[in-house]
């Protein structure tokens, strides 16, 4: 049996990574600056993480949701301390979409109502109903289509309340900052515009927090820059710094009853584990002070660049923008400087999400070889 073949591949084999730094099967040493769409978030094999789900896997690594598991509380009791989320309730599942999935859901038994309130560049996932909210028809197949969607330019409000006014939306889904679709963000009049009509027209406010919360974005979650609350929360990525773990905190006036949402994988012990593993490092190590740091250092060096026409993102969730298309700069920077980094539906831009312990080193290395590609690119 061979593959299915939907992705394309660069020849390169990592087969050890620690911090920041992955090591090819030829001894080659890459820098980091994707974390694999922004998932390592303590660093590569962290060793207070590494050793807790060793521990954990001596003892019981997975059984399903029909016992109890203190692990659970733990880590709903951490996540809402760090994230000062406290009166909310969290459901554990395994990944971003899944998180997604799980919050519309929610949003549709919570009022009875279908149709979503999306925006363009939106990436939500690529399962139903996540994927019907993402603002690109490659990836939505006739059956998902089937879901009400419309999609509107980020920060023009009186556009979303015209929608509202109609009385039929479910819900509004929109990122803490975008990811894929190029590190657009609304601004603060925005998203507290976002907040107050929602709750105006009873409408469920969800932040697909995904890939910008857990301190990527310097605080713990993005949306927390513009002073306002959502209704449901969507986790995911660097929450278990590479275990499969996706979650949703929910808003108290939602109410839970048996067998409303379910899922097999969700919370096993070996996932709260990771969880756990990663709000210990991040709170003890103080990882969002070094996410600011880095990020206000980043902005000073990249200055050094004269191609780079914009920044976009907070944090490191960043998105170094040219007036040109950068596939083959992201390709030369991987090959050549062996440096990963991103790209974005925006083709002009390289994405840098790197471990949140990256060093001002190792940003230092990352401008050099950027210097030297472009150098390279112009002969």
């Amino acid at each position: 049996m061979n593959l299915f073949d939907v992705y394309p591949l660069y020849n390169i084999t990592p087969v050890k990574a620690l911090g920041c730094k992955i090591i090819d099967n030829n001894g080659v040493e890459y820098l980091d600056l994707y974390s694999g769409h922004g998932v390592i978030s303590i660093g590569h094999t962290q060793p207070d993480y590494v050793t807790k789900l060793k521990n954990q896997l001596d003892n019981i690594g997975f059984y399903s949701n029909a016992i109890q598991n203190p692990l659970q509380v733990e880590l709903a009791e951490k996540l809402g301390k760090l994230s000062r989320y406290e009166d909310y309730t969290l459901f554990l599942c395994s990944s971003g979409a899944e998180a997604n999935e799980n919050a519309l859901k929610l949003a549709s038994f919570h009022n009875g109502k279908s149709r979503v309130i999306s925006f363009e560049n939106a990436f939500h996932g690529r399962t139903s109903a996540a994927v019907a909210t993402t603002d690109n028809k490659k990836i939505v197949a006739p059956i998902n289509a089937q879901q009400i969607v419309t999609f509107l330019p980020l920060n023009q409000i009186d556009l979303v309340e015209a929608e509202l006014k109609k009385g039929d939306v479910c819900t509004v889904i929109i990122e803490g900052i975008q990811g894929v679709g190029g590190l657009d963000e609304g601004t603060t009049e925005f998203f507290q515009a976002l907040e107050i009509v929602c709750k105006q027209y009873e409408v469920v406010l969800i932040l697909d927090e995904v890939q910008s919360g857990y301190g990527r974005s310097g605080k713990f979650f993005a949306h927390q820059y513009h002073n306002i609350k959502a209704d449901i929360i969507c986790l995911a990525k660097g929450m278990g710094n590479g275990f499969p773990i996706g979650g949703i905190m929910i808003s108290p006036k939602f109410k839970a009853s048996y067998g409303l949402l379910g899922t097999t994988f969700g919370g096993s012990h070996l996932a709260c584990a990771a969880g756990i593993a990663v709000l210990d490092v991040i709170e003890d190590q103080k990882l969002m002070d070094n996410v600011n740091d880095v990020y206000t250092y980043f902005l000073e060096a990249i200055k050094q660049v004269p191609e780079v026409i914009k920044v976009k993102g907070k944090g490191l969730m960043l998105g170094v923008e040219f007036d040109f298309d950068v596939s083959e700069l992201r390709k030369k920077m991987i090959i050549d400087k062996h440096i990963f980094t991103g790209n974005a539906n925006n083709k002009n831009l390289l994405r840098i999400l790197p471990p949140l312990t990256i060093k001002k080193a190792d940003i230092d290395t990352f401008i050099v070889a950027l210097k030297e590609t472009l150098t390279e690119l112009k002969l």
